[in-house]
């Protein structure tokens, strides 16, 4: 049976966010960082445009960057905007984290903007989870319509079932798609297996304090054997590429056995 299934709910909706700063827009960092003129410096949560060196030495500009910083600059810049929580407020670099809109109008969304216009990813983490589910199905409408970073190669889905070019992407973002060979539960992880050999194949990993998000999302990750799905987040090399999942919104389901 083919779906689209996201695991997100709607008590992560946006009606859920908890009003923040207000303040006018005076610097747009790169495409998903603005600041204020109140100085706070805002890191917009639910998405991930591509990076800026930003004067880190040896740092490799992502395609795309300047596009997705002139959009944002075109979208926010001079703007008033006010910012919402979706959950953790300030990040370990003192950034405050949240949603943006422009004049407190919710149809001006920052983050949707930028996703619509095919300039960044959905991109959360545990502790940020709101709005992902409008996000999702902006990024997904992106990708069909083959929209900017989804015509180019840096940026294009992977193939969970090719784990030697996976293991040449260690280190990035991705979007990977696959069916799950085999879930595997053991005492203190979970692993999504995408093959038959646990040392070379791909896997996506949650860790057992991490099974409780889907737990209270009503998630048997151990039914999902033979699904076929769609894993984002970071890939690591550990007996094979993997991604480690922290919360069930980095998975899709896109069909069902």
């Amino acid at each position: 049976m083919s779906v689209t299934t996201f695991f997100g709910g709607a008590v992560y909706a946006c009606e859920t966010l908890k009003p923040g700063p207000k303040g006018r827009v005076v610097e747009v960092t790169d495409g998903d960082t603005v600041l204020l003129d109140n100085g706070d410096k805002i890191r917009l949560i639910g998405m991930q445009a591509p990076k800026l060196p930003l004067g880190r030495v040896g740092f490799e500009k992502w395609p795309l960057a300047d596009e997705a910083q002139a959009f944002l600059y075109d979208f926010a810049m001079g703007e008033n905007v006010r910012i919402y929580y979706g959950g953790a407020r300030k990040d370990r670099h003192g950034r405050v984290l949240g949603h943006m809109f422009i004049d407190d109008d919710k149809s001006k969304w920052a983050q949707r903007a930028v996703i619509e216009a095919g300039l960044a990813r959905v991109y959360s983490f545990s502790d940020n989870r709101h709005c992902l589910d409008e996000l999702m199905v902006a990024e997904r409408q992106a990708r069909a319509d083959r929209l900017n970073i989804w015509q180019h190669e840096y940026y294009k889905l992977r193939d969970a079932h090719k784990p030697q070019q996976l293991e040449k992407r260690q280190g990035h973002y991705e979007l990977v798609e696959g069916r799950i060979f085999g879930v595997g539960d053991t005492a203190h992880r979970v692993y999504l297996n995408f093959g038959r050999d646990w040392k070379t194949d791909f896997t996506a990993v949650i860790d057992r304090r991490a099974v409780k998000h889907f737990d209270e999302a009503g998630i048997d990750l151990n039914k999902l054997d033979d699904a076929f799905v769609r894993i984002r987040g970071w890939i690591d090399i550990n007996d094979g590429p993997r991604i480690d999942v922290t919360h069930p919104e980095q998975i899709e389901i896109l069909a069902f056995k």
